[in-house]
């Protein structure tokens, strides 16, 4: 792009699009910033299934700037409306309460919407997602001790919520199609271990899927199919959730469901602007949709590479990052290095961290023991370092992705030894 844009405009109020204008005052843009932001006040979602959920920390607290940074930055924030139409060629945005805004560049910063499980009864009234601060509020109304609560999906948000609920005092059900998820990603070693620390604290988890949800018979709860192994009947009462299960006789009772079967991006906006959308809006390594005008950044975003559109990536850092890279681009300067991608979790009061691609491993290195302190998985290719996956280790983390982004031919033995000093590695 040559010249600086003298207004940028930037769609969503996440990570994304706030990383986004505090990257462009980090790297000297002077000209006009706005940021559309559907709430009132941009948050952090990572709490929302943690410390928000469970009423530790409030509204201001997750906040991803203060109240006054804005203003600071000489940021036009625009609270409480969506944008609903996209015109590139006029660099044109109208939002929803009538107002049309024009800018030199524009970028798309709408996340997702959490997926609903397309099945009768999805969105009953006792059926939860949490995807939003106000998905969040809904949920912890519904959950306190002695609820049972059963989470569709024992993925990232799945469990965390499932570890919140236990908290609570909540009876927790989880069921998930995959015996152990999430082992592409942390290896089978941990994933597994991990997936087992829900019914070493009192989980009860099924390995199955959900197949339909229905209001009880009193008119006040949900009836839920399954298919899968696992769980025993119990005897409903008024208002509650019924699950039924391949095998058993009855239906299971409980009082709330949480979906946590992943998302959906927010791309009806480029698509009805003609822009490429193929599972989010396609974008180029600079960020860059099919259109130059527009770029798009964070969970809304898939990189095409050749052609061919790349696996997504919805984690923290990774739209960190991308706010990073169209920074650069909207400015003409140079790409940021980036490293090995980075995610993390936390559940029953354990702190997991990945760096790396796990899937990418020919061997791997089990470093510790896992319940017992620091611990960690090392995937080994060709020799050198492509992953780390740990609990309560984060100098495992910081200094495994070091040696991931050097390439550094290592010895597994070495890895395996807990009394090697990872860091004297990167000094080899």
């Amino acid at each position: 792009m040559e010249g600086h844009p003298e207004r940028i405009l930037v769609l969503g109020a996440g990570i994304g699009g706030v990383s986004t204008v505090a990257a462009l005052r980090r790297m000297g843009y002077q000209g006009e910033l706005w940021l559309v932001d559907e709430g009132h006040q941009p948050y952090d979602r990572p709490p929302l299934s943690k410390d928000y959920l469970a009423g530790r920390r409030g509204r201001a607290e997750i906040a991803l700037q203060a109240a006054d940074w804005f203003d600071a930055q000489d940021v036009r924030l625009f609270r409480g409306v969506r944008a609903i139409g996209l015109r590139p060629e006029a660099g044109q945005v109208q939002l929803a309460d009538g107002q049309v805004l024009t800018a030199d560049r524009i970028v798309l910063a709408t996340g997702g919407r959490a997926r609903r499980l397309p099945i009768p009864g999805g969105d009953g009234e006792h059926v939860h997602v949490l995807r939003t601060a106000e998905d969040a509020d809904r949920l912890r109304t519904d959950l306190g001790p002695g609820r049972r609560l059963l989470v569709i999906g024992a993925g990232l948000i799945g469990a965390e919520v499932a570890s919140t609920a236990l908290d609570l005092g909540c009876v927790v059900t989880v069921i998930d199609p995959l015996p152990v998820p999430l082992a592409a990603a942390l290896g089978p070693e941990l994933a597994t271990w991990l997936h087992d620390e829900h019914t070493r604290r009192g989980i009860e988890v099924i390995t199955g899927t959900v197949t339909s949800l229905a209001q009880d018979t009193a008119g006040t709860g949900v009836t839920a199919g399954t298919g899968g192994t696992g769980g025993t009947a119990g005897t409903p009462g008024a208002g509650t959730v019924l699950a039924a299960l391949s095998g058993a006789a009855q239906p299971r009772p409980f009082d709330v469901v949480v979906l946590g079967v992943g998302m959906v991006a927010d791309t009806e906006l480029a698509q009805s602007a003609g822009l490429l959308v193929d599972g989010g809006v396609l974008v180029d390594e600079r960020q860059v949709t099919s259109h130059p005008r527009v770029l798009a950044v964070g969970d809304v975003a898939r990189t095409r590479a050749d052609g061919i559109p790349q696996r997504a990536t919805e984690h923290w850092e990774a739209a960190q990052r991308g706010a990073d890279r169209a920074a650069a681009t909207l400015l003409g300067s140079a790409a940021p290095t980036q490293g090995a991608p980075w995610f993390w979790t936390d559940r029953h009061h354990l702190h997991v961290e990945c760096v790396g691609h796990m899937d990418e491993a020919e061997t791997r290195v089990v470093r510790g023991s896992f319940g017992e302190g620091p611990a960690a998985v090392f995937g080994l290719a060709g020799g050198r370092l492509v992953a780390v996956a740990a609990v309560d280790d984060a100098m495992a983390i910081k200094a495994g992705r070091r040696l991931i982004d050097r390439k550094t031919l290592v010895d597994p033995s070495v890895l395996a030894d807990p009394h090697t000093e990872l860091r004297g590695l990167l000094r080899a």
